[in-house]
């Protein structure tokens, strides 16, 4: 799996129309790791960079960290994020999730 990018929209293109993507959250792994956020200092793309060098999985970030949301100007300062590490392994984790969402709530 190359791992610099993930088309995460790509599941959701049927027959050439976008689908909505549904909300899921990540689980907890022992492997994560604790990030404390600085409010105009620190961004998603960057802390993405720093952990698993490529800056497009800030979005990722964000699912293991529902209580903000979707929108990384809703994180304070000071905020303790959980980055979901290692990268595969938490890929994954994002496919399976949202193969239980359909399973759950249909397609």
């Amino acid at each position: 799996m190359n791992l610099k990018y993930y088309n995460r929209y790509s599941p959701f293109l049927v027959n050439g129309v976008q689908k909505t993507v549904p909300f899921v959250t990540l689980p907890s792994k022992s492997s994560d790791i604790v990030f404390f956020y600085k409010k105009n200092r620190t961004r998603l793309d960057k802390i993405s960079q720093q952990y698993y060098g490529t800056p497009f999985f800030g979005w990722l970030i964000l699912l293991a960290n529902p209580s903000f949301g979707g929108l990384e100007n809703d994180i304070f300062d000071g905020a303790m994020l959980k980055i979901p590490f290692p990268l595969e392994s938490s890929l994954l984790d994002y496919k399976n999730a949202v193969e239980n969402y359909y399973f759950y709530y249909g397609r």
